[in-house]
């Protein structure tokens, strides 16, 4: 929810005005410690309201008051920006019934999916006498139509030392598209999908690829690439509302065909982006070459606005799906499920070793996987994989139930298979990638972790669960083109960790289950695989040794064109290329550079 800048009376504009000064680091000091912030309502270098109104104007009147998507149930609105009256029983409803639909959080100007960072201040309620604030959203929000919008954004944002969020889908499970006191550029309109026959751009690839904007998603662009005569695969992630061009592709990018053609970023041809410097560019392998490398893969929202991407597409399949189920329909028996848990991920291995993908959930009693992908192959050759992880659950009296069957395409197995995520969920999230080493090696032990991510601690009993991503992304493409960390081309598990927090949680709580997070669950995940390493999109920003975590022997170089290309830090996504000297200080407010 976003109401237009200019439909907000005198009164409160003149509260969101200040004074226009230097766009210098705001000097502050906090646990004894001295930093330069970024400028923040209230500060003297706030810009004023001739200011506001200047880029509301350059914007074409896009320039809209952040209004978080449960405040329609709430009496009013009190925040940075004063004191709005908000509540409305049909949107509230509204509300109340969609919250936890992804769709619907996406078309909000500056929602996020997982809601744990915007700081959970303002969700749907029937009590609406309840408080709402602005909690960590931004206050303002570009609702970008043309690139000379975002461009705007960023300018007022350097000119003015304010904290940038660069917003596509919202899709984002560590904070990266919500930020305190800043200026949010939505980038979700750009739509655009052009098919081409044969790319004729720089490199060694002349074969068919799309050039896709910033805003398009991963099924919508599914969908588009199915309707080809003849129909075509992108690679893309899992799940539907991902923007593919924003945080997907600049992290890297992982999903159902990564067996076949690597990770998302390994597709990318060509960029055009706006810099931090306000500059419209192309960024490929003849152009701004350095830059077209970091934007495959070197971190969300880090060196560059991306306007589009144009990437590699490939002649669409037949494939082979199926689903397989533990959980307490089969047995109520601990020890039978981690049974079955050891076993089918003892069969790891020997699954991504077949060229095949499968997505799995776990936790207190459910493994459920769905689904095994087999682009490419017939239901016969997916079962001859699969059957001695079969027979093993067999022999070891393992209930299971399973569920195979043919697809005339991937999209159609998509569509069929995958499901929709849920939006609404407030937790912390972390991650770690087994590597074959790993799993060949210690698979009880990766077991064991997992059993830890679950139940963590006493009072933490049941609480954990993981999202599994079997997959290798040197299985067809062993070489990386791109700056994802090189331990990805050795692949076999990458599994997301996450631990809820409950709604209204104190600070001494979240603090404790940060540290849960971090020093228990991701802990145990990283000492069972070694070998393994961290995705910058799926993990925990605030672990330590993040860079060599994250990007391994890449870091050095991503740094380096960091200062580049954003010297002065006019980007910032936690924990990427260049943010080391940042910190978010004053309890999760302020974005400040350490002096």
């Amino acid at each position: 929810m976003g109401w237009n800048w200019v439909s907000i009376g005198a009164g409160l504009l003149t509260l969101l005005g200040g004074a226009k000064s230097s766009p210098s680091l705001v000097e502050r000091i906090w646990n004894g410690t001295e930093y330069g912030c970024k400028c923040y309502l209230g500060d003297d270098c706030w810009p004023g309201i001739d200011s506001w109104a200047g880029l509301n104007s350059t914007v074409d009147g896009n320039l809209a008051i952040t209004i978080p998507p449960g405040a329609s149930c709430h009496n009013t609105l009190e925040g940075p920006l004063g004191s709005l009256s908000t509540y409305d029983a049909a949107a509230c409803a509204n509300s109340m019934a969609m919250f936890a639909n992804e769709s619907w959080t996406v078309e909000n100007p500056a929602a996020a999916l997982w809601t744990y960072f915007t700081n959970d201040t303002c969700r749907p309620t029937l009590d609406p006498s309840e408080p709402c604030t602005l909690g960590n959203y931004g206050p303002y929000v570009i609702l970008a139509k043309t690139k000379t919008h975002i461009k705007a954004g960023v300018d007022f944002a350097r000119e003015n030392n304010l904290r940038l969020i660069i917003r596509n889908t919202g899709h984002d499970f560590i904070g990266r598209s919500t930020g305190w006191g800043s200026l949010v550029v939505n980038t979700h309109s750009f739509q655009d999908i052009e098919f081409i026959a044969e790319y004729s751009g720089p490199g060694d690839y002349h074969s068919q690829a799309v050039t896709i904007g910033a805003g398009v998603q991963g099924r919508a662009l599914l969908t588009r690439a199915h309707d080809q005569e003849p129909p075509v695969a992108v690679l893309t992630g899992e799940c539907p509302t991902v923007g593919v061009a924003g945080g997907l592709i600049q992290g890297g990018g992982h999903g159902p065909l990564t067996p076949t053609y690597g990770m998302v970023a390994d597709t990318a041809l060509s960029f055009d982006v706006i810099t931090a410097a306000g500059e419209f560019l192309t960024a490929n392998a003849d152009e701004n070459p350095d830059l077209f490398w970091a934007l495959k893969g070197g971190g969300p929202s880090a060196f560059a606005v991306v306007l589009s991407v144009t990437m590699k597409t490939f002649p669409e399949q037949a494939s082979a799906g199926t689903v397989i189920e533990i959980n307490s329909t089969h047995t109520t028996d601990p020890e039978v499920f981690w049974e079955g848990v050891r076993i089918f991920h003892k069969y790891s291995n020997r699954i991504v070793e077949a060229g095949l993908y499968a997505y799995f959930e776990l936790s207190e009693l459910r493994l459920h996987v769905k689904p095994i992908v087999g682009f490419m192959k017939e239901v016969a050759e997916t079962t001859s994989t699969l059957q001695p992880l079969f027979d093993e659950f067999k022999a070891n009296g393992i209930p299971y139930s399973k569920y195979e069957k043919y697809y005339p395409s991937l999209f159609d197995l998509y569509i069929d298979l995958f499901e929709d995520e849920a939006a609404g969920t407030s937790a912390l999230t972390g991650g770690w990638m087994f590597t074959h080493q790993d799993v060949e090696e210690n698979n009880d032990g990766i077991v064991e972790a997992f059993r830890t991510v679950i139940s963590p601690r006493d009072d933490l009993n049941s609480q954990g669960f993981i999202i599994g991503h079997l997959w290798d992304a040197g299985h067809s493409t062993p070489v990386s083109n791109s700056a994802t960390h090189p331990r990805f081309r050795n692949s076999t598990d990458f599994a997301i960790v996450a631990l809820p927090v409950p709604i209204g949680a104190t600070l001494a709580q979240k603090e404790d289950l940060q540290d849960v997070l971090t020093n228990i669950q991701d802990a145990a995940m990283k000492k069972a695989g070694p070998n393994g390493c961290a995705y910058v999109n799926e993990g925990d920003p605030t672990q330590p040794n993040w860079q060599e975590h994250f990007w391994g022997s890449e870091y050095p170089k991503l740094l380096e064109i960091r200062k580049k290309w954003d010297p002065n830090g006019v980007f910032y996504a936690v924990a990427t290329p260049g943010t080391e000297d940042w910190e978010v200080i004053e309890y999760g407010t302020r974005l400040c550079r350490k002096l």
